[in-house]
């Protein structure tokens, strides 16, 4: 049909992957399941109000000129029982309330490729949903959809060494959402649906037994990776709205 528009559907790594998809103008999905986008999704689904910041910047005082408040390191606000980036430390306590989250990945890239048609946050919780609404959006905006699977970061690297780990968990929740889109996918993002379905009937174990997962479970936040491992449990859809993240259900009608 003349004049049809017919998207294509890649997949990136971290945040030269982030760069390169903002480059393009396309639409992007961050990918960050243990778990930047886990915590997000669970955060908007409670109704609090998220600004993701690079950490490299002063989160802290970013948080204290906006009037929101800074969102330390898992352990030390677990203790003093503040939510953290643990995605199952927040609650319906912290409807309306505002966040400055940092993370070394998820909002890292988050910060990169802010500036496209429209950043979505998605994660196994929400897999099927934040596909919907990037099928939406790449017709209303005729851009095609990068799925970005943030990775994890080598620690004690080495001269010569790259710092970007590929996380298997990423990539099976970047395989899950490309699964849902719609369009032309691209090598990369075929091998990544596939290894979404040979995986999907034993996620949660997988994701157990990888090296994020273990990392997480030493520092005891097991719960942390059984929260994220479950697929499509949320409605919530979050996409970034000037420097925070707003919930766009799929059912919605989408404007600029």
């Amino acid at each position: 049909m003349s004049g049809q528009f017919f998207n294509e559907c890649s997949l990136e790594w971290g945040k030269r992957g982030a760069r390169n998809a903002a480059s393009r103008g396309d639409i992007i999905i961050i990918v960050d399941v243990l778990s930047f986008s886990s915590t997000v999704v669970s955060a908007l689904s409670k109704g609090a109000i998220i600004f993701p910041y690079p950490p490299n910047l002063d989160g802290n005082k970013y948080a204290k000129q906006i009037g929101a408040e800074y969102i330390l390191g898992r352990s030390e606000a677990a203790q003093l029982g503040l939510p953290t980036l643990s995605p199952i430390s927040f609650d319906y306590n912290n409807k309306n309330r505002k966040y400055v989250l940092t993370s070394l990945n998820g909002a890292f890239c988050t910060w990169i490729a802010s500036d496209v048609p429209a950043l979505l946050i998605g994660s196994l919780l929400n897999a099927a949903n934040v596909a919907a609404v990037a099928n939406k959006l790449s017709l209303e905006k005729k851009a095609n959809i990068t799925v970005v699977a943030c990775g994890e970061l080598w620690s004690d690297v080495k001269e010569h060494e790259d710092t970007l780990r590929p996380a298997l968990e990423d990539y099976l929740g970047a395989g899950a959402i490309l699964s849902y889109l719609n369009g032309k996918k691209s090598p990369d993002a075929e091998v990544s649906i596939g290894a979404f379905h040979f995986s999907k009937s034993n996620l949660g174990g997988i994701i157990w037994e990888c090296e994020s997962g273990r990392e997480l479970r030493d520092r005891g936040f097991e719960e942390d990776v059984k929260h994220c491992s479950r697929l499509n449990v949320y409605q919530t859809v979050p996409i970034l709205h000037k420097d925070y993240f707003i919930n766009l259900d799929k059912d919605e009608e989408i404007s600029n």
